[in-house]
């Protein structure tokens, strides 16, 4: 248990970004994650992965301005084939550090550190930022173009949206008058189909459908 927290202790320290003596204005800082950088914190919701982070930071009278980016990719499986690929990761958050008597990280984007602090933390704020950018569901990009040959997408009958019928692409020949013309005929379709036997017996024509008719004149 003392090693694991010694080795927590470690890697925490590459992550510290020390202030004292930085000029007032922008300073540029870099920094790698890998999967060691996630045992940590028991995260391992993907197979592997590889980051680089760039945390440009603003120092200013009172205070300082931070904005973190990762670029880099985890190797995770895809939830429709369970075939394994390399999801982009492509990142970004910004953090406001105070001052103040004790410390606060209550808040995502405000952080208070102690008056006697010569260091910002920013382990946990790489963390959190990554574990967002990983998204629950995950799909192989080849599930989504069409190029993925897969068991799976064969088993469960997917077919990629250039190779559906043509018939689904007519919504585009028609306009908002024939909408509108289309969905009063569903309307007078659905009313008839919940009327009484009593109802059908009536000869007297539905008012609906003289507007209909006058519509499909006017066309």
């Amino acid at each position: 248990m003392h090693a694991q927290i010694m080795y927590f202790m470690n890697i925490e320290k590459d992550f510290l970004i020390p202030f004292t003596g930085l000029k007032n204005g922008k300073h540029s800082f870099d920094f790698k994650v890998d999967d060691s950088f996630f045992e940590n914190y028991n995260y391992g919701d993907f197979n592997h992965i590889n980051a680089e982070i760039n945390v440009l930071l603003d120092k200013k009278i009172n205070l300082f301005e931070l904005h973190f980016t990762s670029k880099g990719f985890a190797n995770v499986p895809c939830d429709v084939t369970n075939q394994d690929f390399d999801l982009p990761i492509d990142s970004e958050i910004d953090l406001v550090v105070k001052f103040g008597d004790v410390f606060d990280n209550d808040h995502d984007e405000i952080l208070v550190i102690p008056y006697t602090s010569h260091h910002i933390d920013i382990a946990q704020y790489i963390y959190e930022m990554i574990a967002l950018a990983i998204p629950q569901k995950r799909v192989h990009p080849g599930v989504k173009d069409g190029t993925l040959d897969s068991e799976a997408l064969d088993y469960l009958g997917y077919v990629h949206e250039e190779e559906k019928d043509e018939d689904d692409d007519f919504g585009g020949l028609f306009d908002d008058e024939d909408d509108e013309i289309f969905g009063l005929i569903d309307d007078l379709e659905n009313d008839e189909e919940e009327e009484t036997e009593e109802e059908n017996t009536n000869k007297d024509i539905d008012p609906r459908w003289a507007e209909l008719k006058k519509l499909l004149t006017d066309k």
